[in-house]
This record gives structure tokens, sequence and C-alpha cells, in this order.
């Protein structure tokens, strides 16, 4: 990572796990960045996060993914959780969410999410979570209930200067 990224906290699942969460995240940072490779435990499903604890219909998002033969898009004015990537039972799934001024107390959280697997498909997502409070932590969960698979790595990163 460039050396304006500072690593914050690092997980890597011992067993599978419904959810994975970063708690008491310093507020010294200008952005985060969440790194996440993860396999899931059905054939596929979309990966989200949640900030603060906030379960409520706060985030929308914007998404769009292909396989290079069939595009796929959606959109979300309320839900119960941010969208950042999709997930498969069979191959890492590697997803880079940007979040910009998450200690900012005066605007909306908005981020910019890649996520990839070396096979089959890339996805483009971009959201917000419509809060103008500090996010002090964020928890990853699958969709539909589903479990994240022993072996994925979660790594959160602050930015000293964007």
């Amino acid at each position: 990572m460039p050396n304006t990224y500072t690593p914050i906290a690092t997980q890597t699942l011992a067993s599978s796990a419904t959810t994975v969460t970063f708690s008491s995240i310093p507020q010294t940072y200008t952005d985060l960045i969440l790194v996440t490779q993860t396999t899931c435990g059905t054939s596929s499903n979309f990966y989200y996060i949640q900030v603060n604890g906030d379960t409520g219909n706060n985030y929308s998002y914007i998404r769009t993914f292909g396989d290079g033969s069939n595009p796929y898009s959606d959109s979300r004015a309320t839900f119960p959780a941010a969208s950042i990537g999709f997930a498969n039972n069979t191959i890492p799934q590697t997803t880079v969410t940007h979040i910009a001024s998450y200690a900012n107390t005066s605007t909306y959280k908005h981020y910019l999410s890649r996520s990839n697997n070396t096979a089959t498909w890339v996805a483009l997502l971009y959201g917000s979570w419509h809060s103008t409070s500090a996010i002090t932590s964020i928890t990853c969960l699958m969709g539909s209930g589903d479990t994240t698979l022993a072996g994925s790595t979660f790594t959160l990163y602050g930015i000293k200067a964007a």
C-alpha cells in the first residue's frame, strides 16, 4: 500500500462467521480503505457493511457488475446496509472500499468500491450512509444471513492525507 495508508487492524477468520466488526476506529485520518478477500457459504451473494451499528434503512447505493457477457445493475434509495461487493463460495473475491471523510460530522458518508475475482466478474459500487455522525465502527456481512468462510481476510487502513 502507498505510504499514506496506515494499517488500523486486520482480521483473518479462523472459522466461518456471519459478521466481522472493526470497532473504536480512530478519528485521526481523512479517509478509510477497507480491503477484503472473502468467500461465502452459498454459491454467491452480495457483500455489505453497516456503520456504527446502524441497521435502519439509512443507506443508498448503485451497483454495476458483469462477467464479460452479462451486464447487471441496480440501485436502492433506502436499504439497511451499504452494498460493497459480491462473493462466491469457490473463488476468493477481492474488494477495495474507499470511505471518504469518515470523521467529518457535517456531511453524509460516501464510498466507492471495486470488487472482483480472477475468473468471472468485476463490480463497481457507489453509495452513502445518510448520517452526519463520524464513523467509529464498521461491520461486514453477507446478504441473507449468509456466512463468510474461514480464511477470509479483512484489513482496515487509514489515509493520512487524501
